[in-house]
């Protein structure tokens, strides 16, 4: 992690669960770390809460990802008060109930603008600020083991209408960016992580009770942490974790 000292990290959906966790390790490990959310108050309740020698570190930015116009005036902002994106975890992510076959169109749009076009817009970002600066910086996606697996639905576990599909495409979109990576000759690495269920506040406490097994965020930040930790030469395409005993 020597060469990642002071360095500029950016996280979105920081304000909870797995951002946070992400945010919180790497702020521990000597980087700065840019958080972005929608929910502002939260993210200062979380600097807050970090040892007052860190807390110069944590910025707190907020940030709807699937607006455009956002994206592009937070990662301007970065740009000029700390010099560039360095790393970038795409870590938002949002549910939303219902079936496919009669879920509303708002709220399928809503999936796909934060967990597909929100993603690809803040990749957009980071990736000109790594290379205008000739930095081989790391792209890292908090994917989903439902990015692989559709989980089979029932009444008490739903399939989670579009949210798989979404993730799906965050599997296809990590691909396409490595050779991407590989095409325009640059050495900027691009990670996907996909975990199995997590606790978090993505969806109602009361669906985790379903399951024996189940992932913590510290679980899922610790696997970034190794990610990012590799050797330049090194790059950990796709990584899937799972609790011992899951079912997916």
């Amino acid at each position: 992690m020597e060469r990642w000292q002071n360095r500029v990290a950016v996280v979105t959906g920081a304000s909870c669960g797995i951002g946070k966790a992400i945010a919180d390790d790497l702020v521990k490990a000597g980087l700065r770390v840019v958080c972005l959310a929608r929910r502002y108050e939260r993210m200062e309740e979380n600097k807050s809460k970090l040892p007052e020698s860190l807390q110069s570190h944590y910025y707190i930015r907020k940030c709807d990802v699937s607006v455009e116009s956002q994206v592009r005036e937070t990662f301007d902002w970065i740009e000029q008060t700390l010099g560039g994106t360095d790393i970038l975890i795409n870590n938002a992510g949002i549910v939303r109930p219902g079936n496919i076959v009669d879920m509303d169109s708002q709220m399928i749009d809503e999936v796909f603008s934060t967990n597909v076009k929100g993603l690809i817009y803040c990749s957009q970002a980071a990736f000109k600020s790594m290379n205008e600066r000739k930095f081989n910086g790391h792209i890292v996606h908090i994917n989903s083991i439902l990015g692989h697996n559709v989980l089979g639905g029932t009444p008490e576990a739903p399939s989670l209408n579009v949210y798989p599909p979404s993730k799906y495409a965050v599997t296809a979109i990590n691909e396409t960016l490595r050779n991407e990576m590989r095409f325009l000759g640059t050495k900027i690495k691009t990670t996907s992580i996909s975990p199995g269920i997590t606790k978090t506040e993505i969806a109602p406490p009361e669906l985790y009770d379903l399951f024996d097994a189940l992932l913590m965020p510290e679980d899922v930040s610790q696997a970034v942490m190794f990610c990012i930790s590799t050797p330049p030469h090194v790059q950990i395409h796709e990584l899937i974790i799972k609790p011992v005993g899951e079912i997916v």
